[in-house]
């Protein structure tokens, strides 16, 4: 198990909302290659550019591209929300992910800087995670409303992807940003980065807010964020950046 850096930390709250995986799976653990990129290449496409409040659902796809000769399963994105206003409540965005012909959907979470987390196949739902073969691109269906309650804002989605394992996780992915506009027309979007590329170079979010929480900081700064983790998910569990 690695220590934890300032962005591997961040990712402990995504996994804090995951259940345990049944049983372990040493054998199908992704390995990312030598240059330092994620082994599953993430890519959020075809959202609508705004979304009415208390308007019905709109509908976007994430690909889950698997870029090693093994296969990756027990596979689970985790949506991050960030919006310019900090108004935006973990009810009132309503996101649901399609595993088949089943919608499932996606409780989130709040974090102390005002960003919602939230995973795919949380609350021991039964969810096991997609399984992405050599080579291979699982698409995954999602689809997004918002309540009527929700005022005017722009917001940016992103996803990371973890692959969980029995009593810890590996962070294996991240997306582009996805930005979208409630009850507005979204500014433009910037030219999309990298999706593999490492998160040295494009941070989740909420890594500034978590990055106090490293060696060396005061134990209460760690505490509180044990508790925020222990509070969301039910569970502490750690998540590891492999290289």
């Amino acid at each position: 198990m690695r220590l934890f850096t300032p962005a591997s930390l961040c990712l402990a709250v995504a996994a804090a909302l995951l259940p345990a995986a049944a049983h372990a799976d040493t054998e199908a653990a992704c390995t990312a290659p030598d240059d330092g990129t994620f082994p599953l290449t993430t890519r959020i496409h075809g959202g609508p550019a705004s979304y009415e409040a208390g308007g019905g659902y709109g509908t976007w796809s994430l690909d889950l591209t698997n870029t090693t000769d093994r296969t990756c399963s027990g596979i689970h994105p985790v949506v991050v929300l960030v919006d310019d206003r900090h108004t935006l409540k973990p009810s009132q965005p309503r996101l649901e992910f399609y595993d088949g012909p089943r919608p499932r959907p996606v409780r989130f979470e709040a974090t102390d800087a005002d960003e919602l987390v939230g995973a795919f196949g949380g609350d021991h739902d039964g969810f096991p995670g997609f399984t992405v073969g050599p080579g291979g691109t699982v698409t995954v269906k999602v689809r997004l409303a918002v309540t009527s309650d929700a005022a005017p804002n722009r917001v940016t989605a992103n996803a990371a992807v973890v692959q969980r394992h029995e009593d810890d996780g590996d962070w294996v992915g991240q997306s582009n940003d996805y930005r979208f506009g409630i009850d507005a027309d979204p500014e433009p979007t910037p030219p999309p980065a990298d999706a593999s590329a490492p998160p040295t170079t494009r941070p989740l979010p909420f890594a500034d807010e978590l990055a106090r929480t490293g060696l060396g900081t005061p134990p209460g700064a760690l505490a509180a964020t044990v508790a925020f983790l222990l509070t969301t998910g039910g569970a502490l569990y750690l998540v590891r950046r492999r290289r």
